[in-house]
C-alpha cells in the first residue's frame, strides 16, 4: 500500500479513480475555500492588531495577547499561501495533462478514420487512375486543337506562292501609279487664240438712227 493509500485509508480493491476533469474541479473548490480563509485571516489579523494599539501601554497584557494571535494567524496565512502555490502548480499540471490527452485521442481518431478512408485503395489502382486522367486530359487538348483549326475544305494552296503574286500586283498598282503622276506632267496647255474676238452685235435701235441720219445727209446733199 502506497503512502497515501495508509494515509487515506485506500486500498487495492478500491474503484477506479477519478477523471482529470473531476480532480481539476475539486482543486479548483479547493482554492475556493483556501482563500476564503485567507480573506478571514486578513481581517482577524487587521482586528488584532488595532485591538494592540487600542491598549498599548494602557493594558500591556491585553495587547501582547491581540499580538500573539495576530502572529498565529500571520502563521496560519503564510501556511495557507503555501498551500494555495501547490494546489494551482497541481492543477495547472493536470490541465495540461488533460490537454495533452484530449490532443492525443483526437489525433488517434483522425488516424483511424483515414486509415479507414484509405482501407479500399490500392496505390498501383490510384496510379492507373491517374494516368487514364492524363490520357484523356491530352486526348481533349488535341481535339480541341485540331476542332480549332481552319477547314480548307480540299483547297490546298502554297501561302508562298500566293505571297509571290500578291507582290507582284501591288508592284504593278504602284507603277500604274508613276506613270499616271508622269504622264500629268507632260499634257500641253490649250494656245490662246490668235483671231480677235467678234465684235459686240449692235443693236437695232442704234442702227435704225445711224440710217436716218445717212438718209438726211444725202437728202441734203440732193438739195444742193
Amino acid at each position: 500500500m502506497s503512502v497515501f493509500g495508509k494515509l487515506f485509508g485506500t486500498s487495492a480493491k478500491a474503484g477506479k479513480g477519478p477523471t482529470p476533469q473531476e480532480a481539476i474541479q475539486k482543486l479548483r473548490d479547493t482554492e475556493e475555500l483556501l482563500t476564503k480563509k485567507q480573506e478571514f485571516l486578513e481581517k482577524k489579523i487587521d482586528q488584532e492588531l488595532l485591538t494592540a494599539r487600542k491598549h498599548g501601554t494602557k493594558n500591556k497584557r491585553a495587547a501582547l495577547q491581540a499580538l500573539k494571535r495576530k502572529k498565529r494567524y500571520e502563521k496560519q496565512l503564510a501556511q495557507i499561501d503555501g498551500t494555495l502555490s501547490t494546489i494551482e502548480f497541481q492543477r495547472e499540471a493536470l490541465e495540461n495533462a488533460n490537454t495533452n490527452t484530449e490532443v492525443l485521442k483526437n489525433m488517434g481518431f483522425a488516424a483511424k478514420a483515414m486509415k479507414a478512408a484509405h482501407e479500399n485503395m490500392d496505390i498501383d489502382k490510384v496510379d492507373e487512375l491517374m494516368q487514364d486522367i492524363t490520357e484523356q486530359q491530352e486526348l481533349a487538348q488535341e481535339i480541341s486543337e485540331a476542332i480549332s483549326k481552319p477547314v480548307g475544305f480540299g483547297e490546298d494552296f502554297d501561302e508562298d506562292e500566293l505571297m509571290a503574286e500578291l507582290e507582284e500586283l501591288e508592284q504593278e498598282e504602284l507603277d500604274k501609279s508613276l506613270l499616271e503622276i508622269g504622264g500629268a506632267e507632260n499634257v500641253p496647255l490649250p494656245n490662246v487664240p490668235s483671231t480677235s474676238l467678234p465684235a459686240t452685235p449692235v443693236s437695232a435701235a442704234k442702227k435704225k438712227e445711224e440710217e436716218e441720219e445717212d438718209m438726211r445727209e444725202l437728202e441734203n446733199w440732193a438739195a444742193m
